[in-house]
C-alpha cells in the first residue's frame, strides 16, 4: 500500500541522515588487526576477546557506509571480510570461531552458534553488494555452513549451537537466533537471487509469528526444547541475560513486526494476508507491555507472561526496533498513526539515548533514563542504530544493503 503521508518531515529526515553520519564516524575506530573490537563509552576499543557477531555486524555497517558514499568504508568492509576469512575461520572443522584473542592470532571460543553465524551471512551479503574483495567466497561459505549444520528442514527453523567440531549439539532452541537468521536469509535472497533463502525465512516467520506468538497472546516464547516445546521459566535465575533473558522481550516483538512485513513483501501471495494484522498485534502488544510500563518513558527490557515488567532497564536497540516497526507498518498499511509513534520514539532517543559528547548511543539506560551498564557495558557496536537512521530513505524491501545500492 502506498504511504498516505510521508513518515517524517524533511527536517526529521535530515536529522536521521546526520545521525547516520555521526554513527558511521564512531564506527571507524572499531577496526583492529583481527577484525572489529568492542567499543567503550569513549569510542575506543575495549581490551577483550574479539567476538564473531561484533566483527560481522560492523562489517555490515561499514558496507552500509560505503553504499552511502562515505570514503574509506570499502576498505573497512574488506578488512572485515579478510578477518572472517582468516582469523575467525575454523580451517579444521569449518564454520567460524565465536571469539578470538585481542591480537587476532588464536581462537578463544571455538563453539558454533546460529546467532553469530547468521551475522556471517549478513556480513557476506552486504559485502557482496559492495563488490568487496573476497565477499563472494565468504557468502558462499556462510550459506553452505548454515545449510549444512543449522537449518532443520523438518522443523522449518534453525538449530541453536554446536561444539567446535560440530559433534555435540546444545539441547536448546532459541527464537533470537531464528530471528536474526530471517534477517540474514532475506538479505542473502536479495543478493543471490536464490529464492530458497527467502522461502526459508518465510517458514521461520510463519512458525514463530503465526504460530508461537499468535498462540501465546502475541508475547513471543523465546526458549524451547529441541522438539520446540516452549520453556516459559527458562533463565528465571538470570533475568537480565543479554541474549537469553527470562520472559517476554518487547523489543523482539517489535523486531519481528518489521521482519514479518518485510518477509511478506518479499514473498507475496495470499498466504501472507495474515502478516499486517500480526505485525500490528505484535507492535501494539509491545507498546502496551513495554512502553512507560513503570511510569517513565522508554521500553522495559523484559516482562513476565502477564506483561508485568521484570527487567526495567531500557536498551537502546529496543527503541531502534520500535522505529523500524512503525516505519514498516506505515509502509504496509498507509496508516498515519504510525507516524506519531515514530516521532515520539525518535524524540525519546534524542533526549536520552544519543551521546552527543562521546559519540554513538548509550547502550543501556536505568529505569530513570540515566546511562547504566547492568547488561551492556560500553557501546559494543553501531548495527541497530545505523540501520534505524537509514529508515526514512528506504523502501520496505529489499534488505538494507540491496536497497541502498538501488538508491545510488
Amino acid at each position: 500500500m502506498t504511504d498516505a503521508t510521508p513518515l517524517c518531515t524533511p527536517d526529521v529526515a535530515a536529522e536521521f541522515a546526520a545521525e547516520a553520519d555521526r554513527l558511521l564516524e564512531f564506527t571507524r575506530a572499531a577496526a583492529v588487526p583481527g577484525g572489529f573490537g568492542w567499543l567503550g563509552d569513549d569510542g575506543r576499543v575495549v581490551e577483550r576477546d574479539l567476538e564473531l557477531w561484533i566483527t560481522c555486524r560492523m562489517t555490515h555497517v561499514c558496507a552500509l557506509g560505503h553504499l552511502l558514499g562515505r570514503p574509506g568504508f570499502l576498505e573497512l568492509v574488506e578488512h572485515g571480510v579478510d578477518a572472517l576469512g582468516r582469523a575467525f575461520h575454523d580451517d579444521d572443522h569449518d564454520g567460524w570461531y565465536a571469539a578470538i584473542s585481542p591480537d587476532g592470532r588464536r581462537p578463544m571460543d571455538g563453539s558454533k552458534a546460529a546467532y553469530a553465524h547468521s551475522f556471517v551471512v549478513l556480513a557476506g551479503s552486504s559485502a557482496q553488494v559492495c563488490g568487496a574483495r573476497g565477499s563472494d567466497d565468504l557468502l558462499a561459505a556462510a550459506l553452505a555452513v548454515s545449510d549444512r549444520y543449522f537449518w532443520d528442514e523438518a522443523a522449518g527453523m534453525v538449530r541453536e549451537s554446536f561444539s567446535a567440531d560440530w559433534r555435540r549439539e546444545e539441547a536448546y532452541r532459541g527464537i533470537n537466533a531464528n530471528m536474526h537468521t530471517v534477517e540474514a536469509y532475506l538479505a542473502a535472497g536479495d543478493v543471490t537471487g536464490d529464492a530458497r533463502w527467502s522461502q526459508r525465512a518465510g517458514r521461520i516467520v510463519t512458525r514463530t509469528v503465526d504460530g508461537f506468538a499468535r498462540d501465546n497472546g502475541w508475547r513471543i516464547p523465546e526458549h524451547f526444547t529441541p522438539e520446540w516445546t516452549p520453556l516459559p521459566d527458562y533463565n528465571r535465575g538470570d533475568v537480565a541475560h543479554p541474549f537469553r533473558p527470562y520472559g517476554a522481550t518487547p523489543g523482539h516483538a517489535l523486531e519481528w513486526s518489521r521482519l514479518t512485513l518485510a518477509t511478506a513483501a518479499t514473498l507475496g501471495g495470499a498466504e501472507w494476508d495474515w502478516a499486517p494484522e500480526a505485525a500490528v498485534a505484535l507492535t501494539e502488544g509491545a507498546i502496551a507491555d513495554g512502553w512507560a510500563a513503570d511510569g517513565a518513558d522508554g521500553f522495559v527490557y523484559t516482562t513476565d507472561w502477564s506483561g508485568t515488567p521484570v527487567v526495567r532497564a531500557r536498551m537502546h536497540w529496543v527503541v531502534t526496533e520500535a522505529l523500524g516497526a512503525a516505519w514498516a507498518l506505515h509502509h504496509a498499511t498507509g496508516q498515519d498513526r504510525w507516524s506519531a509513534d515514530f516521532a515520539q520514539w525518535w524524540a525519546y532517543a534524542q533526549r536520552y539515548l544519543l551521546d552527543t559528547d562521546r559519540g554513538s548511543w548509550h547502550a543501556e539506560l536505568a529505569p530513570d533514563n540515566t546511562p547504566a551498564a547492568g547488561t551492556w557495558a560500553g557501546k559494543p557496536d553501531t548495527y541497530h542504530a545505523v540501520q534505524a537512521m537509514l529508515l526514512p530513505r528506504l523502501p520496505l524491501v529489499p534488505s538494507f544493503a540491496s536497497a541502498l545500492a538501488r538508491c545510488r
